[in-house]
């Protein structure tokens, strides 16, 4: 059993997958995962420097096609 969450950011455009996604971990417990779905290319930079940031851990990155697939495990405090 896993403590996951889905977040679909298909359609938005930079920087609103990056301030979502930031505003989705704030509110997950420790050891949460967060599975962040979006199709802005600068997602690819900018939610692996996010995770950098928060001292949160990519556990996981997917591309297909347009879209662009992250998993996140947020961080023991």
């Amino acid at each position: 059993m896993t403590n996951a969450t889905d977040l679909d950011l298909r359609g938005l455009k930079c920087p609103l997958p990056v301030l979502r996604t930031r505003k989705a971990l704030r509110a997950l417990p420790a050891g949460a995962e967060l599975r962040v779905t979006c199709t802005d290319p600068m997602a690819a930079i900018d939610i692996p420097n996010l995770v950098r940031e928060t001292g949160d851990r990519l556990d996981g990155t997917e591309r297909d096609g347009e879209t662009l697939r992250f998993t996140i495990r947020r961080a023991q405090v």
